[in-house]
């Protein structure tokens, strides 16, 4: 996913992040000495997926959704109901929407969406110790590009719907999987095309999607985190232009100057605090076991007034609590001049900024503009496109009761925080098309472990096969019939 790492934030929150590293153990406790027949399948599906290269660039989603596509009408699956959706021009981008029918006919109920992105961020195998595109078992983790970004839940949701065809299980209402292309970037997003071009297919009450978790101290349970809203992600081009000259001849209006003065105001201004029903609840609910007298202070006083100058204060000196606050933007690459015996014509940077999803991307561009206006730089959108999605809103009550019990089941009396997440997935997409979406996982793991989009991609063992069984009853409990 092209998010925040899942956890970093919350860890902060609990004031147990002392750094951004990421945390690198050299080994996990073991997973099941024995496995099932059912954890042996999903071993098995996730092994055929981590080892289909599935890189934007040089790899092929395709080729993952029709292998994924095939177990699913071997095992008896109707072909109109396990389609393979490829985009005009696009043979490599290739998206497979399942259907497993319920009684939604007779209970009126729409159906449940679990979405999965098959496409994986690139990875060298020069800058890795052992092939990306195998999947090792060593020292108590899984290891290969999109171990845990996001081939263990598109695993773990292809098992399970695989296990309730097998089982002859008949839910309350129709189980909808998606397994999508271009998550991690590209030009053809799976969930964007699917809303756009084939929204009946994959029409839900809500969807369950990436973006949550639980999360570890050492080997210890502590939370577990549901994403239920995230920011938007949108690039703008700040761009300076001058007639150029001699460099033997300088001058103050110079495009790289202008350019560094726009970029250092940017750097100093700071949107203003944008809370959401989400967003207070988190720090509502951080701030019970916040061990820091002055931070758990600042988070009850930003929920009971937004606009508390002391408390935006004290919490904005940690960045991650500052981009939980606000819409955040910061320079991410530069260019400029084009001889180095001449004054520069052009200088160019990009902004990318990550807009809270009670804005938008023209509010935001307007708000660049008003901060850099007299140092004559345009602000312009890198893309034409920008998908926003819809305010927040409480999660489905039905599926919040179904997490807090399960959680409780399997991992204790540990808390259950909904969040906001300050990166992106193809959440976004889905609410901007009216679908609500929920991160959750049951995967465990500690900030920053499973390394996603960097060398040595990692889940845990037992994190895997913990989350294949709570998904597997979560989906089932929110596909039965409600109790009276």
């Amino acid at each position: 996913m092209s998010c925040f790492p899942r956890f970093a934030v919350v860890f902060a929150a609990l004031g147990l992040l002392t750094h951004s590293a990421p945390v690198r153990a050299q080994s996990a406790p073991p997973g099941p000495a024995t496995l099932t027949a059912h954890q042996q399948l999903a071993r098995d599906v996730y092994k055929q997926l981590v080892e289909i290269n599935t890189v934007d660039s040089v790899g092929s989603v395709t080729k993952a959704a029709e292998a994924m596509a095939a177990r699913f009408r071997a095992a008896g699956f109707p072909a109109e109901d396990v389609q393979l959706l490829i985009p005009d021009g696009k043979p490599t981008k290739g998206n497979l929407v399942v259907r497993y029918h319920g009684r939604g006919g007779v209970s009126g109920r729409k159906p449940v969406l679990l979405l999965a992105h098959l496409d994986v961020v690139a990875a060298k195998r020069s800058d890795w110790p052992r092939d990306p595109f195998t999947l090792y078992e060593e020292n108590g983790y899984f290891l290969g590009r999109g171990t845990s970004d996001d081939k263990a839940m598109a695993a773990v949701f292809v098992a399970n719907m695989l296990r309730m065809k097998a089982e002859k299980y008949v839910p309350d209402r129709d189980i909808i999987l998606a397994l999508t292309a271009d998550e991690e970037g590209g030009d053809a997003n799976g969930v964007e095309w699917l809303v756009a071009t084939h929204k009946p297919l994959i029409d839900a009450a809500y969807a369950i999607n990436e973006g949550g978790g639980g999360t570890l101290i050492g080997n210890t349970p502590l939370f577990h985190s549901v994403q239920a809203t995230e920011k938007v992600y949108v690039d703008f081009t700040l761009t300076a232009t001058n007639p150029g000259g001699h460099s033997s001849v300088p001058r103050p209006d110079n495009a790289i100057y202008q350019l560094s003065q726009a970029l250092l105001t940017v750097s100093r201004y700071q949107f203003p605090v944008a809370m959401n029903d989400i967003t207070k609840g988190f720090f509502e609910q951080t701030a019970k076991v916040e061990p820091r007298a002055d931070i758990a202070a600042a988070m009850r006083a930003i929920v009971a007034k937004p606009g508390d100058a002391e408390a935006n204060a004290t919490l904005s000196k940690d960045a991650r609590y500052s981009s939980m606050l606000r819409t955040t933007c910061v320079a991410t690459r530069l260019a400029g001049g084009h001889a180095y015996n001449a004054l520069p014509q052009s200088a160019t940077a990009n902004v990318n900024c990550r807009i809270v999803p009670t804005s938008n991307g023209e509010e935001v561009r307007q708000a660049l503009i008003r901060a850099v206006n007299d140092t004559g730089v345009k602000v312009a959108f890198l893309t034409t496109v920008q998908k926003f999605g819809r305010a927040p809103a409480p999660i489905e009550p039905q599926l919040l009761g179904a997490i807090i019990d399960l959680t409780t089941r399997t991992w204790g009396r540990i808390p259950v925080i909904p969040t906001m997440s300050t990166g992106a997935t193809d959440g976004a997409h889905l609410r901007a098309g009216g679908i609500p979406t929920y991160g959750v996982s049951g995967l465990f793991m500690q900030s920053g472990e499973g390394n996603a989009h960097g060398r040595d991609e990692k889940l845990r063992v037992k994190s895997f096969y913990e989350g294949l069984d709570f998904l597997d009853q979560l989906v089932r409990q929110v596909s039965s019939a409600p109790r009276p």
